[in-house]
């Protein structure tokens, strides 16, 4: 399982810093949905879901938290600790999202309006869609995107962590 990290741009000067994000440029698909969690309680984990259709970018814009990515097949987790860092998520990708520091702030940045019906969220039911839809999945559409000449500067910018994810 290949991750990727976009590394956005900051902006900065005596004032503070700015990141400024655009579809297609920053992000590699339209954002029809923006939300962010806060206030997450000492041991709570959230998501435990997948998508069908549904890709993600997960910045933890304030403080930190870390992700654990599962494709049915390999289990990743990364740490989210930079407002500046953003964790593209794939569709077909169990996620959970856990050891949120008491001050942290994740944004998610979604490709599609909220659907109840493109939620997985059973365990055992996302690894039968994976076994029953193997191949058709966008696991690597962001890698795919970048390979295939996007201009795109976060894709430029796009870290791919290696096995020590």
């Amino acid at each position: 399982m290949q991750v990727v990290k976009y590394m956005f741009q900051p902006h900065g000067d005596d004032r503070g810093q700015l990141v400024a994000l655009e579809e297609f440029k920053d992000i590699p698909f339209r954002v029809k949905r923006v939300y962010y969690m806060y206030d997450t309680g000492e041991g709570v984990v959230r998501g435990r879901h997948a998508h069908k259709s549904l890709e993600q970018i997960l910045i933890c814009i304030h403080g930190s938290c870390k992700v654990r990515l599962d494709n049915g097949k390999e289990k990743k987790v990364i740490p989210l600790e930079k407002p500046y860092e953003g964790l593209y998520v794939s569709n077909v990708m169990w996620r959970e999202m856990f050891d949120f520091s008491p001050d942290a702030v994740l944004m998610v940045l979604a490709s599609e309006l909220y659907d109840e019906s493109d939620y997985i969220r059973d365990y055992d039911a996302f690894l039968k869609y994976v076994e029953n839809n193997s191949g058709n999945n966008a696991e690597n559409s962001a890698e795919n995107n970048a390979e295939n000449g996007s201009e795109n500067s976060a894709e430029k910018n796009a870290e791919k962590e290696g096995e020590n994810a």
